[in-house]
């Protein structure tokens, strides 16, 4: 085992400083190896890096069926591929496992939680009323309110991901040209215009009062102790924001990402355009969204159609 942890190590390593992975992967890469790692601990002969076969891996993906979804068993194994991908390259093994393996998972269709338009707005309506009722604008409790705004009106002006909003920095900000530079996945750079003269006043307003005297702190989104805010802490206050509103489903910062690409394909934009936004790689990705936008569709059909124009 002290093999394969070394290796592993040596992995992570070469995500972290070659392929520049962003915090949230290598993380993710971490927890997936460390769970691989006490499977093969537990297993009567632990085996080597290179006797680590098709078997062994075959084993791994049966013990994670019916302990996991989909989409983590996915994960874990793309993990994994990774891993062995570079140990072959590296030379440390001859021939990569998966090649022979032919493995194919398939994630069930499930349409994603969205908001409607009321929704959004009872929402903002809470958020807004919280702000016009602080007293005493000088302490933490009534400051985290504008930022609470800030971020409630980020993730839904620019479908931003929870992770992307809470890794944004401060130099990633343009409040003169109205935009954001936001990472994504794969280290992918995306440009966001902010369009909204309400979000660059807010903006603008939480700036003055959490980094005037922090000019030196990197992160754009700060906590009561003057670290990162982090994912948690904005899922947490976004459903705490959701039942203040009276919305009695479950939402989440991806509720709102998946929000924004819904009500913009609604109202006809271009899925490529959708697609660019929200940062995905391929088109497939975004495509999930045309199956939640059934009134519109209704709607387009009913009025547009030209069989509806006529009767027989």
């Amino acid at each position: 085992m002290a093999q394969i942890s070394k290796l592993i190590t040596s992995f992570l390593s070469h995500c972290r400083f070659e392929k520049n992975l962003s915090p949230h992967t290598l993380k993710a890469y971490q927890l997936d190896l460390a769970h691989f790692s006490r499977f093969l601990s537990t297993r009567a002969k632990e085996p080597t890096i290179k006797k680590i076969d098709k078997t062994v891996l075959r084993e791994y993906l049966h013990h994670l069926q019916g302990h996991r979804k989909i989409k983590t068993i996915k994960r874990k194994i793309a993990t994994l591929k990774a891993l062995f991908n570079y140990l072959e390259y590296d030379d440390q093994i001859a021939i990569n496992p998966f090649r022979k393996l032919r493995i194919n998972i398939k994630e069930p269709l499930t349409l994603p939680r969205v908001l409607t338009l009321p929704e959004v707005k009872a929402l903002f309506e809470a958020a807004y009323k919280k702000k016009n009722q602080v007293k005493d604008p000088t302490t933490y409790t009534d400051q985290a309110i504008i930022r609470d705004i800030v971020v409630l009106e980020l993730l839904f002006a620019t479908g931003i991901r929870v992770s992307e909003l809470c890794y944004l920095k401060i130099q990633d900000v343009n409040l003169e040209q109205k935009y954001i530079q936001v990472k994504g996945k794969g280290n992918r750079e995306r440009l966001i215009q902010l369009c909204s003269p309400d979000i660059i006043a807010i903006m603008k307003k939480y700036i003055a009062l959490f980094h005037s005297a922090q000019t030196d702190f990197p992160y754009f989104l700060i906590n009561r102790l003057g670290n990162r805010l982090s994912e948690q802490s904005v899922r947490f206050m976004v459903n705490c924001y959701a039942r203040a509103a009276g919305i009695k489903k479950t939402v989440t910062p991806h509720t709102l990402r998946h929000t924004f690409a819904t009500l913009l394909l609604e109202e006809g934009v271009d899925i490529r355009y959708i697609q660019q936004l929200l940062g995905h790689s391929t088109i497939t990705t975004t495509q999930i969204y045309t199956h939640v936008t059934q009134n519109k569709q209704q709607e387009i059909l009913s009025t547009h159609h030209p069989r509806v124009r006529f009767r027989l």
